[in-house]
């Protein structure tokens, strides 16, 4: 899956019935960050949970390397400061970085504050292991 550079936030969410229509709640975090603004418009894009437990991200770059996409915000052996905003099908943390960029962090809990080293970069998303918690 294809991440857009334009992505906002990315979190769980189910559908519920209201009195005249249906909704979706955005967690408090995405405002508190700053990603998006009360009272703005945004476009909405939902992706079936179901479906998306059977997929895997796979690396989109091109054989050559010649890609109009723009480079990942992080480099293999960087170090970062992240908090843990999710967690992914599999178990591990997920955490957001520029452009809604997604970083992978195994054992990474909700919440968790961690300092990681980047270890694997995709051009859709990154892996990052702990080695500092609660910075």
């Amino acid at each position: 899956m294809e991440i857009s550079e334009q992505l906002l936030c990315l979190f769980s969410a189910s559908v519920t019935e209201s009195e005249d229509g249906y909704t979706i709640e955005v967690p408090k975090r995405e405002v508190d960050t700053g990603e998006i603004t009360v009272g703005e418009t945004y476009r909405v894009a939902l992706i079936d949970d179901t479906a998306a437990a059977s997929t895997t991200i796979e690396d989109s770059s091109t054989a050559d390397g010649d890609s109009d996409e723009p480079q990942p915000p992080v480099e293999p052996g960087e170090l970062r400061y992240v908090e843990i905003e999710d967690i992914g099908k599999q178990g591990d943390g997920i955490a957001r970085v520029e452009r809604g960029y997604v970083i992978i962090v195994p054992g990474g809990e909700i919440g968790e504050r961690v300092k990681i080293e980047v270890s694997e970069v995709k051009s859709n998303f990154a892996v990052g292991e702990i080695i500092e918690e609660d910075f």
